[in-house]
């Protein structure tokens, strides 16, 4: 969107919103007069003074017309003889004071919000042009805070889904492999088998109750978003969660997860390979649901955890992808290219991963070459993430050529070596690489990012690949559309709220009920179950809050990196808190104006 389009959009908004830009007011208006908006010109009194004549009274609540005795309601700026003042409204004047609360419904009340609620949906559809939602590149990298990176010298990866990315074909195989050890290593019923994998059941970031048994989606707060609780396959009524969680839908921070995303009642799936492990979980819930079978969820917990961890530690996966890597491996070309980019500007490059070398050795060979090891300075294999960043105990071990450890005392981290183990501690000690100057990339936001940007102040990049899909639903019109009037129907409401007469009241349920079916076809067109990874109806989700917190950019891969030089700077963009005065395009351009008239907030007390 140009900026001349944006401009006449801001125009068009405060003319027909706010009917005067809000620099055009008078510095006076909040201490003269509530009701009187400063125009263009003034006229000559009948006796000679000049007069400002008020604006329309179309934002007016209806309890505040003007007195019969004063039809005009001239606002006389040069008359030193000022109307008697209402109690507890030092300087303002007029011939009453406004009303906030409305009880009496006038003859034409559902005429006049209907007329209002009608105003508002043509400025939402006139200030959205065609194409407007088309503005999003999910090639972007969005920061969260300011980088300069002609200041990073070094260069980090996690590997798995940092440097490769994995197909969705791999949760698949994982899911599988993991339910045909539940039932066959912990015994659990054949019945099971007949579930299939559901890709788009789940998604990153959700938190499960371990004692109760219930997936569920939590906000930046710590509530629990309606409509995003599932028991097995089916979602559970809001108000049965409200009695399960005592009432409310929020979740104690000693109840919640930990640091690292497990808690002793609750835990958070935070990474992608988590994903087939909440599926698992929600078709083993299912199965002993339908067919009424008592069973401990803490125990079901447990062995799905330990079904999905026993695929990793008994290397199929790896064995699926070494031998098929042109089927699960993505992007492999671009993490070739930003290697050699990387390595031709000077930078020095590193590698840092949980992964045993034979199997990065494949990938790496896949995707870059057999000569990948000549760009990395420093490759760290079978590292121990998160402990790996909080234990100073833990030595270096150096690999031979076959992969066999060697018992040398490490002095020293060479290049063409490959290490095992270690701790950052040592790895700092060895390297002298500390602060802004290093840039570690990785997906998991607690094992990869928490401790290197808390405790060490390392710049940190998440690679989120849910944003490729994320961007393309906001991207669309009906996106756009539906966000921005439910936004504008939200703040309609919260303007005329103070009419609390019954007729009032019944509009009101009408529009709060379009608001919820606005608020549900959003959230679905994301996930019907727990829509954006990244949002609830109006907060952040919680792995929202943990990705801003953890890390300085996110992006949908490593190869977004292409698109900037490596002296870019990268700003974050500020956005008004709550409590800023609503001059910025994010606000102007959603049509909803939110914040309360000027006016009107010098009445808050």
């Amino acid at each position: 969107m140009s900026f001349k389009t944006v401009g006449t959009l801001t125009r068009t908004l405060w003319a027909r919103g706010n009917k005067t830009p809000p620099l055009a007011r008078s510095p006076r208006v909040n201490r003269l007069c509530t009701t009187c908006r400063i125009s263009g010109g003034k006229k000559q009194g009948r006796d000679g003074t000049k007069e400002e004549s008020c604006g329309s009274d179309s934002d007016r609540p209806i309890g505040d017309a003007p007195s019969p005795s004063d039809p005009l309601h001239r606002c006389t700026a040069g008359d030193k003889k000022r109307a008697k003042e209402p109690l507890g409204a030092p300087g303002v004047c007029g011939v009453r004071r406004r009303s906030f609360t409305s009880t009496a419904a006038p003859v034409d009340q559902i005429s006049y919000l209907w007329t209002r609620y009608n105003d508002m949906k043509r400025l939402v559809h006139d200030l959205i042009p065609p194409g407007a939602c088309n503005l999003l590149n999910s090639s972007t990298i969005y920061a969260n805070n300011e980088v300069d990176l002609a200041e990073v010298d070094i260069y980090g990866f996690d590997y798995d889904y940092t440097l490769a990315q994995y197909s969705n074909a791999l949760n698949a195989m994982i899911y599988n492999k993991a339910k045909e050890f539940l039932i066959e290593h912990f015994k659990y019923p054949e019945g099971i088998r007949k579930y299939d994998y559901l890709p788009n059941f789940a998604v990153r970031g959700l938190h499960y109750d371990i004692q109760k048994g219930l997936l569920m989606k939590i906000d930046a707060f710590h509530y629990i978003e309606p409509g995003t609780v599932y028991r097995g396959l089916s979602p559970v009524p809001d108000e049965e969660v409200l009695q399960l969680f005592g009432g409310t839908h929020h979740v104690p921070l000693q109840q919640d997860s930990g640091f690292y995303g497990k808690g002793p009642k609750v835990k958070q799936f935070m990474d992608i390979f988590s994903i087939p492990e909440m599926t698992l979980l929600a078709v083993a819930n299912d199965f002993f649901i339908t067919n009424d079978i008592e069973y401990d969820p803490v125990h079901l917990f447990k062995d799905v955890s330990e079904a999905v961890g026993m695929v990793h530690l008994k290397g199929y996966m790896y064995k699926w992808i070494m031998e098929d890597l042109d089927k699960f491996i993505l992007r492999g070309d671009e993490t070739d290219a930003v290697l050699h980019r990387l390595a031709s500007n000077g930078k020095k490059l590193f590698l840092i991963t949980n992964s045993p070398f034979s199997f990065v050795d494949r990938g790496m060979t896949h995707m870059v070459g057999k000569n990948w090891r000549d760009f990395f300075d420093v490759v760290i294999v079978q590292a121990d993430k998160p402990h790996f960043f909080t234990d100073c105990i833990k030595p270096f071990r150096c690999l031979d050529g076959n992969g066999d450890l060697r018992w040398e005392k490490i002095k020293s981290l060479d290049k063409g070596q490959i290490y095992k183990q270690g701790n950052l501690f040592d790895f700092l000690r060895l390297t002298g690489w500390r602060g802004s100057k290093v840039l570690y990339f990785g997906d998991h936001l607690y094992s990869d990012l928490a401790d290197l940007m808390l405790r060490h102040g390392w710049r940190t990049a998440a690679i989120v690949p849910e944003l490729e899909q994320e961007t393309k639903v906001v991207s669309t019109d009906r996106y756009g559309m539906n966000l921005t009037w439910m936004q504008a129907l939200t703040g309609l409401m919260e303007r005329l709220q103070t009419h609390r007469d019954p007729v009032s009241k019944q509009v009101f349920l009408e529009w709060q009920k379009e608001r919820e079916e606005l608020r549900v076809m959003t959230k679905n067109l994301f996930n019907p179950q727990f829509g954006s990874i990244f949002r609830t109806c109006h907060n952040p989700t919680y792995f929202s809050r943990r990705l801003c917190r953890f890390s300085d950019l996110y992006m949908m891969s490593l190869s977004c990196l292409l698109n900037y030089d490596l002296s870019y700077t990268f700003y974050p963009r500020r956005t008004p808190l709550q409590h800023e005065a609503p001059l910025w395009m994010d606000q102007l351009c959603t049509g909803c104006m939110k914040t309360p008239f000027l006016e009107e907030m010098s009445h808050i007390r």
